[in-house]
């Protein structure tokens, strides 16, 4: 009997191609796109290129005919607005800079979906993400670089589980996003020359200060100080959902030098500026930590470590604390290693695990 795999559509290239690839390669396919957004939301969404939208479902329907595979649309509204949206909000409200694509993985595309999927009766879950799954010689999954760095999305994919690694699938990995549009396109895909969406899917217009004001209302903190890191006041901001480490634009402060936000202090509703200089350190801190390719932390361990999505990686030193953080220190500095974020440690091709970054 063939496997079963269920593959999240978004009505982009790369989850089409996944699709046709598993097919060919003898899995019994159904397409599923996910929606994940409340329904006064739809302008917006396409306006953003129809990741989630109206759109999308019309493209990924169109991709499931050519394929001749079954399709669905799954409500996940709910696990969206409390996992990613709110989670998002939330953490701004603390100061932090969070990465809702990372707990969008997590908890919705894969905790979410995958159980749906199991329920009834899929073996896997597969997605169109610029990544490889191993199972290692020590029996544990984990996450391996794809066969190209532009498109590479390891960094994102660091908090999966072992059990919803065990149930994925992803054939993109293996693939250059040329190859896999050359593909599309030669099977008459619908969708192979379809631009990739580029921003936050809930934030189209990326002005998170205001999608935070509407969402979060009257729990917004107001306008208060620049400081320095001595507590000289330098000006007045306008509120600290409008910042984020390592800031330089929209300051608006008449220094006479560049200045940078350095840190947001939410218990204090002040913003930090200082210098370049002052971004930069060599020792970070994470918790939330998880691992892939060993069970658990046991000594200091050299990895690569990348504290941003783009950022290109350090070489540094891990050591488990007694509390269970991890604390990278790195070779060289690192600029900005901004709370919230994450950091993602990586042996060689394989993603070691990672954590949030908290200081």
């Amino acid at each position: 009997m063939k496997k079963k795999v269920v593959v999240g559509m978004s009505g982009g290239v790369d989850s089409s191609v996944a699709a046709m690839l598993l097919k060919e390669q003898g899995y019994d396919v159904i397409g599923v796109t996910m929606q994940i957004w409340q329904d006064e939301e739809e302008a917006a969404k396409e306006a953003n290129g129809g990741c989630c939208g109206l759109s999308a479902v019309d493209d990924a329907r169109r991709v499931a005919q050519r394929l001749e595979i079954p399709y669905y649309v799954m409500n996940f509204k709910k696990e969206f607005k409390c996992h990613v949206m709110d989670y998002f909000v939330a953490e701004y409200l603390r100061g932090h800079t969070p990465n809702p694509c990372i707990a969008c993985n997590r908890y919705v595309k894969w905790e979410s979906l995958l159980q749906r999927s199991l329920e009834i009766g899929a073996d896997y879950i597969s997605t169109g993400h610029y990544a490889r799954i191993d199972r290692l010689p020590n029996g544990r999954f984990a996450i391996r670089n794809s066969v190209t760095a532009a498109k590479d999305q390891t960094y994102a994919l660091y908090n999966l589980t072992q059990e919803q690694l065990a149930h994925t699938l992803m054939p993109v990995g293996e693939y250059t996003k040329d190859e896999i549009r050359a593909m599309a396109g030669e099977a008459g895909l619908p969708v192979a020359h379809k631009p990739d969406s580029q921003e936050i899917c809930f934030v189209p217009d990326n002005d998170y200060a205001s999608f935070i004001d509407r969402e979060a209302g009257e729990k917004v903190p107001g306008p208060g100080n620049f400081v320095t890191e001595d507590g000289r006041i330098l000006g007045r901001h306008k509120g600290i959902t409008h910042y984020t480490l390592g800031q330089r634009r929209g300051l608006e402060l008449p220094m006479g030098e560049r200045v940078f936000v350095t840190a947001i202090r939410p218990e204090t509703n002040e913003v930090v500026i200082g210098s370049n200089q002052e971004l930069f350190t060599d020792k970070v801190l994470c918790d939330h930590v998880n691992y892939m390719t060993v069970e658990d932390l046991t000594e200091p361990t050299r990895v690569l470590a990348k504290i941003r999505y783009n950022h290109k990686g350090e070489y540094g030193t891990l050591t488990k604390q007694p509390d269970g953080k991890v604390l990278c220190t790195f070779d060289a500095p690192v600029r900005a290693a901004t709370p919230g974020q994450a950091m993602v440690f990586y042996q060689d091709e394989h993603v070691l695990g990672g954590g949030t970054i908290i200081l």
